[in-house]
């Protein structure tokens, strides 16, 4: 009899450490470039922008970085408030 292991949530993304597969990938030919670049010509841009994207993209519970720092953008900067104010004698109806 043979036992088979399946993850929990089938629809979820593939993941390697804290990355999907995809952004693991980037990050991964992103640094052959910097490395790269760092040898050639000693510039060292391209290896701040490949760290960068690697924090951003880290993602935790299907939520990256990057992600939660546009929610929290949109939540106090872009999107518009809706307070409501009620006496605090009144019954919820």
């Amino acid at each position: 009899m043979k036992t088979y292991i399946y993850p929990e949530n089938l629809k979820a993304s593939a993941k390697l450490w804290l990355w999907s597969l995809r952004d693991f990938a980037i990050i991964f030919l992103g640094l052959l470039v910097a490395v790269f670049a760092v040898a050639q010509a000693g510039v060292l841009a391209p290896a701040a922008a490949v760290f960068m994207y690697g924090f951003l993209s880290v993602r935790i519970q299907e939520t990256s970085v990057i992600d939660f720092i546009l929610y929290a953008v949109r939540h106090f900067i872009s999107s518009q408030q809706y307070f409501v104010w009620r006496d605090s004698f009144e019954k919820d109806t």
